[in-house]
């Protein structure tokens, strides 16, 4: 299942969250409520896949596995910038 949510990241995250959400429990394991993950599936897509990724290698975030997230924080930073971007050329 690992794997195919990785490619599924690499077409869309919000594909791969709805993956996620639809045939497994990291979701609801990872966040305490349903509204961030909603949330993060419109706002921060990729930050919201890292930081449910790095939850469920050990049940909680420390350590390197903030960089993962603050990288997925930053994929969607670059992707609101490149959509700028386009919209202005």
């Amino acid at each position: 299942m690992g794997c195919l949510v990785l490619l599924l990241a690499f077409i869309s995250p919000r594909l791969a969250l709805f993956a996620l959400w639809l045939f497994t429990n990291l979701l609801s394991r990872a966040f305490d409520s349903w509204l961030v993950p909603l949330i993060g599936f419109f706002v921060l897509p990729w930050t919201t896949l890292a930081y449910a990724g790095m939850w469920s290698s050990s049940n909680h975030v420390t350590g390197f596995e903030w960089l993962i997230v603050i990288f997925g924080f930053f994929l969607d930073l670059a992707s609101y910038s490149r959509g700028r971007a386009y919209r202005d050329a």
